[in-house]
Formats: C-alpha cells, sequence, structure tokens
C-alpha cells in the first residue's frame, strides 16, 4: 500500500506496509508511480518519501517473487519498482528510518537528497540473494559515493550504518531515531522557499552535465540558467533590501 498528502507546498508519500518493511510488490510499484506523476502535475514543490513503522524500504517484496509473482520487468516504461527511471521537475527528499536496502537503496539514490536516523541501516542486501540492483543502483550509487566505495557495496552486499552514510556521501543529514520524517519535512519547506524557477533549473542542469564534456556541460548550463532569467530581477531587489550586516 501506498500513501500519500500535501502538507501546503510538500507533497509526503508512504510506503505503508510495515509488517514487510515496505517491501515493494508490482502493485505497489503501479501506485508509487502513478503517485509521483500525481506529485509532478501538482503545485506541491517538494516531495518527501518514508516508510511506516520504522523501516524505509526493503527492496522488492521477495515473498512475492518466491511465487513466481514478479515486478514490472521491461526495458521500456516503469521501473521493476515503479520510479526509478522517471525524471521530475522538482525535488524529492527520502526520509530514511530503519532499513533502506536492495531496491529500498535504489529508490532512496533515486531521490535528490536523503536525511537517515541514527541506527539506519543501508546496503545490497539482495547481493546475497541473486537479486540484481535493476533500479539505478549500479549507475546512482557510484555517480554519488565514487566507483571504490560504490563496488565495494555492490561485491559485498555489507550493512552501511548512518554515520558512514554520512562520511561516504551516501545521505546528507544524520538525525535521531524517529526524526527523519520531521527533519526531512523541514528540509522541503526550506527548499520550497527558495525562487523555484532557478533552482530547478540549477537541479536540472546539474542532472544534465552527467555525461557531457565540459565544454557542453557549460553550454547546457548556460541554456537552463536562462529560464530562470524571469525570477532574476526580482531576486536582486529582494537582495537590496535585505537588512545590511554590521562589521
Amino acid at each position: 500500500m501506498i500513501a500519500f498528502e500535501i502538507q501546503n507546498d510538500i507533497f509526503i508519500v508512504t510506503l505503508a506496509k510495515p509488517e514487510r518493511r515496505n517491501a515493494v510488490d508490482k502493485k505497489d510499484a503501479q501506485a508509487l508511480a502513478q503517485i509521483f506523476r500525481e506529485f509532478e502535475k501538482s503545485s506541491a514543490k517538494v516531495a518527501v518519501l518514508c516508510g511506516e513503522g520504522g523501516n524505509f524500504c526493503a527492496g522488492a517484496d521477495l515473498k512475492e517473487v518466491a511465487k513466481g509473482h514478479f515486478n514490472r520487468l521491461e526495458l521500456e516504461g516503469d521501473a521493476p519498482m515503479g520510479v526509478s527511471r522517471m525524471h521530475l521537475s522538482k525535488p524529492v527528499i527520502a526520509a530514511i528510518s530503519g532499513y533502506a536496502v536492495a531496491g529500498g537503496l535504489e529508490l532512496a539514490l533515486w531521490c535528490d537528497l536523503r536525511v537517515a536516523e541514527e541506527d539506519a541501516k543501508l546496503g545490497v542486501f539482495c547481493r546475497k540473494w541473486g537479486v540484481p540492483l535493476i533500479d539505478g543502483g549500479t549507475l546512482r550509487l557510484p555517480r554519488l559515493v565514487g566507483f571504490g566505495r560504490a563496488m565495494d557495496l555492490i561485491l559485498t552486499g555489507r550493512e552501511v550504518g548512518a554515520e558512514e552514510a554520512l562520511s561516504m556521501g551516501l545521505v546528507n543529514r544524520v538525525v535521531k531515531k524517529g526524526e527523519a520524517k520531521n527533519a526531512a519535512i523541514v528540509l522541503a519547506e526550506q527548499i520550497a522557499a527558495f525562487p523555484q524557477v532557478c533552482m530547478n533549473s540549477d537541479r536540472a542542469s546539474t542532472y544534465a552535465q552527467i555525461g557531457l564534456s565540459e565544454s557542453e556541460a557549460l553550454k547546457s548550463e548556460f541554456r537552463f540558467g536562462k529560464l530562470a532569467l524571469s525570477e532574476v530581477q526580482e531576486g536582486a531587489k529582494n537582495f537590496l533590501k535585505r537588512p545590511e550586516r554590521k562589521a
């Protein structure tokens, strides 16, 4: 089951199958993709993805896979975990409690930022069961933490705690147990308060530069930056209105 709610500018999506550590079956994946399409169309500015019952997500629901009920396995269209091929125009923050492993780790990697509780556990746990990373894990993990660290996690399937995840850049914030969702919402509210055209064009440019040469990336950055010029004059006026800082 996937639930969602909108709090002002924040779109909160909850994986709600705590009895299976929020593992995602085919139906769940389809619902997750549809809900994020609703987020994309909505006036909400930032989404928060979290899990119910003390865990983020344990990946694909292997109890269903063992019965021969696989998640969607097609090269085009929605990914096995639903959203991991989607390119949204607005940011998503993962609020990680408990386990974020296997396909659950890939969901967290799909998000723009990750807030983890101090006892969170991340890793490629599917290594033990012969289940491959097919939701972007082999792309996003090395881009986020570097090739060597990514290969360590991918080959060993070892558990990574929150502090180690923070030190390698796998998560962006570590908070106390039980506080990931609220901390992610506060962070989302901070991001939602910025001029959105400029911020989202910079976000899009940052993704677009992956794989480009420096010269092509600079051209791409300029094209995205031009989209934000509508906010520049107003931003300059607001800058001039700020209180003067005392030396």
